[in-house]
């Protein structure tokens, strides 16, 4: 693994805009923001991915994700709906392998773009699909992996 850019902000020793921080997470303005006020949500402890993170790293993002999108709404910039968003590995779209959460604002005409080939799937095929994650939870409690 290279030189992680989240553990560089959380250090300080990479510029960031902070938003948020506390004994758990960092919060940072995206330098690339899908519109404005689009926030990331950054454990201190790295972590590549979802299933890497315990209990207390996933309830610290999530706390500070809902004060994040409360202060959205709160800050005067276009904010009519916030979308919450996490890539969790390389198919997701995770690029910074450093678990973080997306707090976007969103409001009509935008322009970010959610997209995929929905399909509906028969009781049967879901019933099936869902043996089989709780298979993998009663297995791995806390702990699933593919």
């Amino acid at each position: 693994m290279g030189v992680c850019i989240f553990c560089e902000i959380i250090a300080g020793r990479a510029k960031a805009s902070v938003v948020h921080a506390d004994d758990s997470v960092v919060a940072i303005l995206d330098h690339k923001p899908a519109t404005a006020g689009h926030v990331l949500v950054i454990p201190r402890t790295h972590v590549a991915g979802l299933a890497d993170a315990d209990d207390a790293i996933g309830t610290a993002i999530w706390r500070a994700a809902r004060r994040v999108s409360a202060a959205l709404r709160a800050s005067g910039l276009r904010c009519e709906g916030v979308r919450l968003s996490l890539a969790d590995g390389e198919a997701a779209g995770q690029d910074v392998f450093h678990l973080h959460l997306h707090v976007v604002p969103r409001y009509p005409g935008d322009g970010v773009v959610v997209t995929a080939d929905w399909k509906k799937r028969s009781r049967d095929l879901l019933d099936q699909d869902a043996a089989l994650i709780r298979e993998a939870l009663a297995g791995h409690p806390g702990q699933a992996r593919s």
